[in-house]
Protein backbone atom coordinates (compact mmCIF):
# COMPACT_ATOMS: atom_id res chain seq x y z
CA UNK A 1 0.00 0.00 0.00
CA UNK A 2 1.51 3.30 -0.86
CA UNK A 3 0.28 6.70 0.42
CA UNK A 4 1.65 9.48 -0.83
CA UNK A 5 2.11 13.30 1.28
CA UNK A 6 -0.89 15.11 -1.12
CA UNK A 7 -3.11 11.94 -0.26
CA UNK A 8 -2.56 12.63 3.67
CA UNK A 9 -2.62 16.10 3.00
CA UNK A 10 -5.96 15.48 1.31
CA UNK A 11 -7.06 13.41 3.68
CA UNK A 12 -6.36 15.79 6.58
CA UNK A 13 -8.19 18.67 5.21
CA UNK A 14 -11.13 16.64 4.34
CA UNK A 15 -11.51 15.75 7.84
CA UNK A 16 -10.65 19.32 8.58
CA UNK A 17 -13.85 19.83 6.90
CA UNK A 18 -16.24 17.69 8.25
CA UNK A 19 -15.61 18.67 11.80
CA UNK A 20 -15.63 22.39 11.22
CA UNK A 21 -19.29 21.32 9.87
CA UNK A 22 -20.35 19.17 12.81
CA UNK A 23 -19.10 22.07 15.13
CA UNK A 24 -21.13 24.35 13.51
CA UNK A 25 -24.04 22.73 13.55
CA UNK A 26 -23.64 21.91 16.82
CA UNK A 27 -23.13 25.21 17.69
CA UNK A 28 -25.83 26.55 15.19
CA UNK A 29 -28.52 24.51 16.84
CA UNK A 30 -27.55 25.43 20.18
CA UNK A 31 -27.97 29.07 19.45
CA UNK A 32 -31.75 28.59 17.62
CA UNK A 33 -33.30 26.27 20.28
CA UNK A 34 -31.98 28.41 23.20
CA UNK A 35 -33.58 31.60 21.40
CA UNK A 36 -36.47 32.70 23.50
CA UNK A 37 -37.58 35.12 21.07
CA UNK A 38 -37.93 33.11 17.90
CA UNK A 39 -41.52 30.90 17.46
CA UNK A 40 -41.18 26.98 17.10
CA UNK A 41 -42.19 26.94 13.43
CA UNK A 42 -39.01 29.19 12.93
CA UNK A 43 -36.69 27.46 14.98
CA UNK A 44 -38.49 24.18 12.53
CA UNK A 45 -37.75 25.58 9.23
CA UNK A 46 -34.32 26.82 10.20
CA UNK A 47 -33.37 23.20 11.15
CA UNK A 48 -34.71 21.98 8.27
CA UNK A 49 -32.95 24.36 6.05
CA UNK A 50 -29.71 22.93 7.86
CA UNK A 51 -30.52 19.14 7.04
CA UNK A 52 -31.35 20.07 3.19
CA UNK A 53 -28.68 22.21 2.68
CA UNK A 54 -26.14 22.10 5.44
CA UNK A 55 -23.16 24.52 4.00
CA UNK A 56 -25.60 27.04 2.60
CA UNK A 57 -28.12 26.72 5.35
CA UNK A 58 -24.92 27.59 7.95
CA UNK A 59 -23.62 29.93 6.09
CA UNK A 60 -26.98 31.94 5.61
CA UNK A 61 -27.85 31.56 9.56
CA UNK A 62 -24.10 32.87 10.56
CA UNK A 63 -24.87 36.40 7.90
CA UNK A 64 -28.71 36.49 9.05
CA UNK A 65 -28.17 35.69 12.61
CA UNK A 66 -24.46 36.04 13.25
CA UNK A 67 -24.76 38.97 15.35
CA UNK A 68 -27.46 38.76 17.94
CA UNK A 69 -25.41 34.60 17.96
CA UNK A 70 -22.47 36.19 19.54
CA UNK A 71 -24.73 39.05 21.46
CA UNK A 72 -26.66 35.94 23.07
CA UNK A 73 -23.66 33.41 24.03
CA UNK A 74 -21.83 36.96 25.80
CA UNK A 75 -25.10 37.48 28.07
CA UNK A 76 -25.37 34.10 28.53
CA UNK A 77 -21.77 33.91 30.00
CA UNK A 78 -22.63 37.49 31.52
CA UNK A 79 -25.37 35.56 33.50
CA UNK A 80 -23.63 32.80 34.43
CA UNK A 81 -20.81 34.36 35.78
CA UNK A 82 -23.31 36.35 37.84
CA UNK A 83 -24.57 33.12 39.36
CA UNK A 84 -21.73 32.31 40.42
CA UNK A 85 -20.25 35.33 41.86
CA UNK A 86 -23.62 35.16 44.15
CA UNK A 87 -23.01 31.73 44.91
CA UNK A 88 -19.97 32.52 45.94
CA UNK A 89 -20.91 35.15 47.73
CA UNK A 90 -23.81 32.99 49.97
CA UNK A 91 -21.40 30.46 50.77
CA UNK A 92 -18.67 32.02 51.37
CA UNK A 93 -20.50 34.74 54.10
CA UNK A 94 -23.08 32.33 54.92
CA UNK A 95 -21.27 30.20 58.11
CA UNK A 96 -19.16 33.46 59.11
CA UNK A 97 -22.26 35.32 59.42
CA UNK A 98 -24.48 32.56 61.39
CA UNK A 99 -21.46 31.78 63.82
CA UNK A 100 -20.83 35.14 64.76
CA UNK A 101 -24.78 36.35 64.67
CA UNK A 102 -25.71 33.50 67.32
CA UNK A 103 -22.58 34.42 69.58
CA UNK A 104 -23.61 37.93 69.61
CA UNK A 105 -27.67 36.39 70.32
CA UNK A 106 -26.11 34.64 72.91
CA UNK A 107 -24.25 36.65 74.75
CA UNK A 108 -27.16 39.69 74.81
CA UNK A 109 -29.15 36.93 76.06
CA UNK A 110 -26.86 36.26 78.74
CA UNK A 111 -26.24 40.00 79.64
CA UNK A 112 -30.35 39.73 79.93
CA UNK A 113 -30.53 37.33 81.96
CA UNK A 114 -27.51 38.80 84.38
CA UNK A 115 -29.06 42.29 84.81
CA UNK A 116 -32.76 40.67 85.58
CA UNK A 117 -30.77 38.64 88.36
CA UNK A 118 -31.47 35.81 87.09
CA UNK A 119 -27.62 35.11 86.97
CA UNK A 120 -24.92 35.75 89.41
CA UNK A 121 -21.88 37.86 88.33
CA UNK A 122 -19.54 34.78 88.57
CA UNK A 123 -22.13 32.61 86.61
CA UNK A 124 -22.59 35.32 83.98
CA UNK A 125 -18.42 35.42 83.51
CA UNK A 126 -18.07 31.54 82.94
CA UNK A 127 -20.90 31.09 80.71
CA UNK A 128 -19.57 34.00 78.74
CA UNK A 129 -16.08 32.18 78.85
CA UNK A 130 -17.27 29.12 77.78
CA UNK A 131 -19.37 30.68 74.69
CA UNK A 132 -16.44 32.90 73.48
CA UNK A 133 -13.64 29.84 74.16
CA UNK A 134 -15.73 27.22 72.23
CA UNK A 135 -15.50 29.73 68.75
CA UNK A 136 -11.74 30.45 69.85
CA UNK A 137 -12.15 34.13 70.72
CA UNK A 138 -11.10 34.30 74.60
CA UNK A 139 -9.63 31.53 76.36
CA UNK A 140 -11.85 30.07 79.17
CA UNK A 141 -10.53 30.92 82.36
CA UNK A 142 -9.93 28.66 85.53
Amino acid sequence: MDISFGEILLSTVWFMLVFAWIWLMVSILTDLFRDPSMSGWGKAAWTLFLIVLPWIGALTYLVARGRSMNERAAERARQQEARMRQYVREVASEPATTASASTSDDLVKLADLRQRGVLTQSEFERAKAVLLGSNGNVPQRA
